[in-house]
């Protein structure tokens, strides 16, 4: 396909080389200045451009800027996009509505939210491969943007316009809350003497059990066991040592008794903490 992408960020500029890496051809890459739209098309060979030009004959439009901006972005380009097949935003939250003014016109819209984190533009399209990839749009749209996932080496899978909310929220769970733990996880081994680098066969081991078993059964430890008197321990240990995290950790242990069907037998250890915030 001809590809025009609309912000030129990290996610953009990822898929614009894994497509042009697939023998797709981005002719045109939009930025809100010519020169942010200079660097990033010179990297796939496309034309700079910026809100406002007429866009170039293309068979998919990738809006590729912050979620908050994509429906102003959509009405500024829809009316110089009367060449443009179809109109897609790579959010994981917003709705494909945003890009009505594309589909007042008669262009076909969708979404192409990449599982993944993408923290540079050759790292994140190097990190498409393998990647899972949610995709919103009513058929013929929904085949093209399939087959141009399995181009970029990626798995698609059909996310319901409805379902994004709480998708996003998984998302986000899966991606952030874990470094959080770790974070904590890294000033109790400080608090120690241990130095971090001990942690990692630990928690590679935990990730793999995870996608092995499930995130349940790969569950383990003293809250897994029942065994209250090492988590109150562990309770005290870490309202003596490091403060700052005994909220957090408190929480986590009232989250992993949760899970495990063990809220009753803990309550009496975690009563003392709720009490004190």
């Amino acid at each position: 396909m001809r590809i025009v992408l609309v912000g030129p960020g990290r996610a953009g500029m990822s898929l614009a080389i894994a497509a042009d890496a697939a023998d797709h051809e981005v002719v045109a890459v939009v930025g809100r200045t010519h020169e942010s739209a200079a660097n990033a098309a010179a990297m796939v060979g496309a034309s700079p451009l910026t809100v406002g030009d007429q866009l170039p004959k293309a068979e998919l439009l990738i809006i590729a800027t912050r979620d908050g901006a994509i429906a102003a972005v959509a009405a500024g380009i829809a009316e110089h996009a009367a060449n443009i097949e179809a109109a897609i935003h790579v959010s994981g939250v917003t709705p494909v509505a945003v890009l009505a003014p594309f589909a007042d016109n008669g262009t076909d819209i969708g979404s192409f939210h990449p599982l993944q984190t993408l923290p540079t533009p050759e790292a994140g399209a190097a990190r498409l491969a393998g990647a899972y990839i949610a995709i919103t749009a009513d058929p013929p749209l929904r085949e093209r943007l399939e087959q141009l996932a399995a181009d970029l080496g990626s798995i698609p899978f059909l996310l319901d316009d409805d379902a994004k909310p709480i998708y996003h929220a998984a998302a986000a769970a899966a991606a952030n809350f874990p470094l959080a733990a770790l974070a904590m996880a890294s000033d109790l081994f400080a608090a120690a003497g241990v130095p971090w680098e001990a942690a990692q066969p630990l928690v590679e081991a935990v990730v793999a059990n995870a996608f092995q078993l499930g995130p349940r059964a790969a569950l383990t430890g003293p809250v897994a066991r029942g065994d209250t008197e090492t988590v109150a321990a562990q309770l005290h240990a870490v309202a003596v040592t490091d403060p700052q995290w005994r909220v957090a950790f408190a929480r986590s242990i009232e989250a992993l008794a949760t899970i495990t069907g063990r809220s009753e037998q803990f309550e009496s250890v975690l009563a003392g903490e709720k009490e004190d915030q």
